[in-house]
């Protein structure tokens, strides 16, 4: 990736969000001593989320891949699909009395948009998220059968660390280029 300051800001705040999201979602049924962790976790990425939102805001005229009206329109794709298939994913798997399989359907197609989304930010590490987050989706039935919790506890912890690990690098990297 070239150096792209508001995209390393933004990777900071849209990640940061999203992993207080998921860690919000293991939240769902996790074990009862997980909730304190789960609790300190979400606030950390709640504070990465705003930080990188704010220092975005300060920055927004800095350079970025999506002012290239190409680039944000493939951008939008990508989002809007994952959006799509995974509503519909989600429904399908409802309306099949399959609900314990909504959060690895969602976690799936979160983490293979990353893929599309290497090719818009000319990111490799884009890649290695993917990599991350499909190992959490796919041990997420097995941990979940170990420590006796619905998979959205694994598969919040796990792709919460991933994300909020990912935000945290966009911070980084942004302070580097400063």
């Amino acid at each position: 990736m070239m150096d792209y300051p508001r995209d390393y800001l933004m990777y900071t705040a849209i990640l940061g969000f999203f992993s207080f999201c998921w860690f919000g979602w293991a939240q769902e049924a996790p074990q009862e001593g997980w909730r304190l962790g789960l609790g300190i976790a979400s606030v950390i990425a709640l504070i990465f989320g705003i930080l990188g939102g704010v220092l975005s805001y300060f920055h927004w005229h800095d350079a970025s891949i999506l002012n290239n009206k190409g680039d944000f329109k493939w951008y939008l794709v990508f989002f809007i699909s994952e959006m799509i298939l995974a509503v519909i994913g989600a429904i399908f798997l409802l309306l099949m009395g399959k609900s314990s399989w909504v959060s690895i359907w969602v976690s799936f197609i979160v983490a293979i948009h990353f893929v599309g989304l290497k090719f818009v930010f000319n990111d490799k590490s884009l890649f290695l998220l993917t990599s991350l987050m499909i190992l959490v989706t796919i041990s997420s039935i097995p941990l979940s059968n170990h420590f006796k919790v619905a998979p959205s506890a694994i598969l919040g912890i796990g792709n919460g660390i991933c994300l909020l690990l990912f935000s945290v690098l966009g911070l980084v990297r942004f302070l580097q280029i400063q």
